[in-house]
């Protein structure tokens, strides 16, 4: 077996061009019959078949239960060696294996090599057609529900794929658009659906914020007591005959409706107080169409996604779920349902409340985030009768699962709930990791016998139920346990110097010598802005053929010299559109970079990379994240060469751009073999380092950006404090060594900041960037009610992830607006966030606007003096 490894990243990719109907590029595809197998295939495939290492390497769910070569000869083509059809093809395993009780939350919608993303942005440019998008997502959805069944999944979800996102499909489903869209009713189309999304031309999009703890953002609901709401989007049903057509019967997926109100807003105008949940008794009546025809569709099970439940919720929101379900009894009747938490354990009164609902056959709870939850179930029992779906494999991140550990965590769970009543599920939604790790032929074979992507949890989620059921694969069973212990032993993981490094840190704060207002004064005299001083946030458009020039150097189809060459015309088109703007503080636009965590863990030990583990983030922008496995360090400089060729092109101040420790950490897969802020602290070192050799180099502002911080901050308030002490820290251990004059930025986007606004000041940072339009200057609350920030600050006005162009005027409002809340001589202009992912023809009319409010501002300022 050994001796086949290094040929197992071939045939992966060799064998997986096609499997069970679906084609590497997301597409269903009919069966076909087999034609003779040559003879090089007949003598090597059964050996592949056969070894664990293989089957666990490749994910080919299939050979999880193939016996020997001879039971598939009949059903399986050549892999081409000497016939040439290039595929391999298993039959289905539908007929006989789904009898196993296995449960997946939902699955990735964008395809294995960002389909969906490509669709969805031809569609907006105007190069396709709503058919074309359709069918693509058809393709998709397809695809996905195959892949399961083929798996031998029971419970298969559906109505989990999204044009953009689950919540804004709700949002549709129950007709609850605002005004501003001038939706006249109806079955709601792309039109309305992407303005909501995306805004348009005239009017701005809903505001977009951080699905819980995680990178995925949602579409905020606007609601309020003059909502009108109908059944305006039949999207649930429609999906779930689709998979009905193919032959597969699925568990129809709603967002649940405390979930839903919970997650809104008051609409624009309405109070800030008005009660969300009021609003119940007016969307019920919705949930009870949709639940009727899904019911006459022919669905015998409905999951309804309720992951508020594992929030600390009052006594008034824990009433709203039992009168949401007792209202929906009478429709559920016949229905099997389960309700779905996950991120988090559930509080114990949240679980009383949920086991005490008749209406309510399963409960889904995460066993990885949630390890708590065990004790919950044991201390206060679990209602006879009743499903159990454990979240025993890791939605969330990439590493295979130790399936003995999880089939013992199963066994103890069989023995209170009862064995037959407990379904093997993954912690959540498979959306928040990669795809299938088949498509990954770059990663090592050490490193990747440590994975799991989707594909492959699905393949783990049906090993244990099958094991749970007394049909264990000895051979996946050991071949797991030999990558769990390889992963334990490899010297690859550990760097004593880097953990010695880290543990000196303990005693010390690492804060800057001085105070920020002595700070701002030196930082003032030596580069001596203007008030309202503007700036953008860090990258400029990424245009088609400064990415051809990135793929082409990875891919060594142009020398090093070309390279550079081109990427500093890039960078000085950039610095001479910034000066023609008269922007005050320049960026260089990070042309050299694919993605801002990716970039620096390219560079930084402990770091592994994918070719396509993309996973969504919003709409169709995807991130790559990268992965670490091990101690974390930095070799050499990584941004030092371009900032200082920026800086030499200008007279102007030139930002040096970098990613803080706790957005790398939470934008990463990572390990989980240590804690996470030990992780962090060795990151935070890494970044040090390079401040300290920009600040060397002449670079007196740099950003070290913690987009993510927010993101992180944990579920449950009595674990936001420690969370928030080390965050915070890691931030100040990599600025605390810089001289005053030296300008230390941060830049956080799209989340909600006001409950934190004490740990942001904590920082200690010179300036925050943050984000500020699409939320309505929600952040300007908090200094409405007395908050004191004597730092500068920079609240953003342009939002970057709409195509609308906003006016000078509307920019000089929102500047207004910040003027009534903060100091003249803290306040900065800036877009919300980065511009990577707009246009040209958007930046430069948006940013001219920007420039022409701020002055616009000053000449107002001057003359009330």
């Amino acid at each position: 077996m050994a001796a086949l490894l290094p040929t197992y990243s071939f045939l992966a990719v060799l064998s997986t061009a096609t499997f069970s109907g679906i084609s590497s590029s997301g597409s269903s595809s009919s069966p076909q019959k087999a034609p003779r197998i040559c003879e090089f295939c007949s003598l090597f495939l059964p050996c592949l078949l056969e070894d664990p290492v293989f089957r666990m390497l490749i994910g080919l769910r299939v050979f999880t239960t193939m016996p020997s070569f001879a039971s598939v000869g009949p059903f399986v083509r050549c892999l081409g060696f000497g016939c040439g059809s290039g595929t391999l093809r298993a039959f289905s395993l539908r007929s006989g294996s789904r009898n196993m009780a296995s449960h997946i939350v939902g699955y990735p919608r964008m395809g294995p090599k960002r389909e969906l993303k490509f669709a969805l942005e031809s569609f907006w440019d105007g190069k396709s057609t709503a058919e074309d998008l359709q069918k693509v997502a058809a393709n998709l959805r397809s695809s996905i529900w195959k892949q399961m069944a083929d798996a031998g999944i029971k419970y298969i979800p559906s109505n989990t794929f999204s044009y953009y996102d689950q919540v804004l499909d709700t949002t549709a489903t129950l007709g609850a658009v605002p005004e501003r869209y001038s939706w006249n009713g109806g079955e709601i189309g792309f039109d309305t659906y992407f303005s909501m999304a995306r805004g348009n031309a005239s009017v701005p999009a809903m505001e977009m914020t951080k699905w819980f703890d995680t990178n995925y953002h949602f579409i905020v609901p606007e609601l309020g007591p003059n909502t009108k709401f109908s059944y305006a989007s039949h999207k649930a049903v429609s999906e779930y005959n689709e998979a009905k057509s193919l032959g597969i019967d699925t568990v129809p997926v709603l967002v649940g409706p405390v979930t839903y109100l919970l997650l809104s807003k008051p609409a624009k105008g309405v109070a800030k107080t008005f009660p969300l949940l009021s609003l119940l008794d007016h969307i019920l009546p919705i949930y009870k169409q949709v639940i009727a025809e899904l019911k006459a569709a022919g669905a015998s099970w409905i999951q309804f996604d309720e992951p508020t439940l594992v929030k600390d919720l009052d006594s008034h929101q824990l009433e709203a779920f039992a009168k949401a379900y007792t209202e929906l009894e009478s429709s559920l009747s016949g229905l099997n349902v389960v309700i779905e938490t996950y991120f988090a354990d559930v509080p114990v009164e949240a679980y009383k409340t949920i086991i005490a609902l008749n209406a309510i056959t399963g409960f889904g709870f995460d066993l990885v985030r949630g390890n708590k939850t065990l004790d919950v179930i044991k201390s206060v029992g679990f209602p006879s009768g009743k499903y159990l779906f454990a979240g025993i494999v890791d939605g969330r991140n990439i590493w295979a699962n130790d399936l003995a550990a999880s089939l013992s965590t199963l066994q103890d769970l069989g023995n209170v709930v009862g064995k037959d009543k407990l379904v093997v599920s993954t912690s959540s939604s498979l959306l928040h990791t990669a795809v299938d790790l088949v498509n990954e032929t770059k990663l090592d074979d050490e490193i990747k016998s440590w994975l799991a992507f989707a594909a492959q949890k699905v393949v783990e989620v049906n090993a244990l139920a099958k094991a749970l059921s007394g049909q264990k694969d000895e051979d996946f069973f050991s071949a797991n346990a030999a990558a769990q212990a390889s992963r334990k032993a490899s010297p690859r993981v550990t760097n004593p110097e880097v953990q010695k490094a880290a543990a000196a840190l303990k005693g010390s704060e690492h804060r800057r010598a001085t105070n920020v207002s002595v700070r701002l004064d030196a930082q003032q005299k030596k580069l001596n802005l203007p008030i309202l001083p503007t700036t953008t946030i860090g990258s400029f458009p990424q245009t088609i053929e400064l990415r051809r020039v990135r793929r082409e150097y990875k891919a060594n189809k142009i020398s090093e010299e070309e390279y550079v060459n081109a990427i500093k015309d890039e960078i000085n088109k950039v610095v001479k559109i910034q000066e023609e703007l008269d922007i005050d503080v320049l960026v260089h636009g990070e042309p050299e970079r694919n993605d801002m965590v990716e970039y620096f863990g390219e560079q930084l030990s402990g770091f592994a990379f994918t070719v396509n583990g993309w996973v969504q983030s919003y709409g169709s922008r995807c991130v790559k994240p990268p992965i670490i496995y091990g101690d974390v360090s930095r070799p050499k400089a990584m941004t030092v060469f371009w900032s200082s060729l920026a800086q030499s092109m200008t007279s102007r101040p030139m930002k040096g751009m970098l990613t803080g420790p706790v957005t790398i950490l939470n934008w990463s897969f990572v390990r989980n073999d240590q804690p996470r802020f030990e992780t962090c602290y060795q990151i935070a070192l890494s970044i040090k380092q390079e401040v300290e050799d920009l600040e060397a180099a002449g670079i007196n502002v740099i950003q070290i950006d913690e987009a993510a911080l927010r993101e992180g901050l944990p579920l449950r308030k009595s674990e936001e404090a420690f969370y928030l002490e080390w965050a915070v820290h890691s931030f100040r251990i990599t600025n605390c060594g810089v001289k005053d004059t030296t300008q230390i930025h941060t830049h956080m986007c799209y989340s909600n900041f006001n409950d934190i606004i004490l740990s942001i000041i904590d920082m200690d940072a010179d300036v925050i960037t943050i984000e500020n339009s699409r939320s309505d200057e929600k952040l300007l609350s908090v200094f409405r009610e007395g908050v004191k920030y004597g730092a500068g600050i920079g609240p953003g006005v342009y939002d970057i992830h709409s195509p609308r162009i906003p006016s000078t005027e509307e920019i000089a409002d929102r500047i207004r607006k910040m003027l009534a809340v903060l100091e003249t001589n803290i306040l900065w202009v800036n877009p919300d966030c980065g511009l990577k992912t707009r246009k040209y023809t958007e930046v430069k009319p948006a940013l001219t606007n920007l420039v022409a409010a701020a002055k616009q501002l000053r000449t107002e300022l001057a003359n009330t003096k």
